[in-house]
């Protein structure tokens, strides 16, 4: 697969990509340099392993170099892809949404534990919570509302392109005007806390959607006027909280009259999903 004209190897490009990235701070990056160096030369990620000593053709060089430059400023990975994996799913991502992360997940595991018949994912952004959920229990209906109309159209051509817009109906609103009866709300709403904006990295606080995160000092505004409204409309409601909050959100469920309140941790450990149910 080596070019007849070439710009250092593999070896060579990732050693120089993984030294300047590191120097700037970015947290792993040798598996960036990878992803990009693949991305730039449509190889595999497996294939920069096994054949280290080959060539980079010069055209690929140059967008990785471009690439890496733009990783510098540190843009996150999946920006400059335009993609992020989400459970089973390849979703399109751009700063017009946050960019789908692991935590999340979590929602989609809740959905599945109780195999509601209709779901309501509140904040869809991308749109992966509202269709994973769509791709891995087909018999159920996927409501997705958000208040960005940025945010929706990236999640509405994500439905289109994996086939399931007919799944899936989308509302630029926190609750569709007349909701029909759900089984299930889940959200990822905006919970980060005022004081906790700069101690955040810098592919968080300079490159994703800011109207997504913050919240108010404490980063539960957003939580105390959609638990109440999600209360009046569905039986069991499912939440993403940041660390620390687990408690306080328990607290608010309770106050909505959900009587039955649990927490789910993520893999450190740290709880992250608050669900509650009457």
């Amino acid at each position: 697969m080596a070019a007849v004209s070439s710009a250092g190897s593999v070896r060579e490009a990732l050693a120089s990509a993984v030294d300047a990235l590191g120097a700037a701070g970015v947290v792993d990056p040798r598996l960036d340099a990878e992803l990009l160096l693949a991305e730039a030369a449509g190889w595999k990620r497996a294939w920069l392993a096994a054949e280290p000593e080959a060539g980079v053709p010069a055209g690929a060089a140059r967008r990785f170099g471009e690439m890496v430059r733009r990783r510098l400023r540190r843009e996150p990975v999946a920006y400059i892809l335009g993609r992020k994996g989400f459970r089973h799913l390849e979703l399109e991502v751009d700063r017009r949404v946050l960019v789908p992360r692991p935590e999340t997940e979590l929602l989609v595991e809740v959905a599945l534990e109780l195999s509601p018949r209709r779901v309501l994912d509140m904040g869809t952004g991308s749109g992966a919570v509202a269709l994973a959920i769509a791709d891995e229990l087909p018999g159920c209906e996927l409501l997705a509302t958000d208040t960005s109309a940025a945010a929706l159209d990236v999640a509405y051509a994500n439905a289109e392109r994996l086939g399931l817009v007919e799944r899936v109906e989308f509302w630029k609103a926190m609750l569709p005007p007349e909701p029909p009866r759900l089984d299930l709300i889940v959200a990822n709403l905006p919970y980060v806390a005022e004081s906790e904006w700069e101690s955040l990295a810098p592919e968080v606080t300079e490159w994703e959607p800011r109207e997504a995160l913050l919240a108010g000092p404490d980063g539960l505004d957003v939580l105390r006027a959609a638990i109440p409204a999600a209360a009046t409309v569905a039986p069991a409601l499912a939440l993403e909280v940041g660390a620390g909050q687990a408690p306080a959100v328990s607290e608010l469920l309770f106050e909505a009259g959900f009587g039955q309140v649990e927490t789910r941790a993520d893999l450190a450990g740290i709880p992250r999903v608050v669900m509650g149910r009457r």
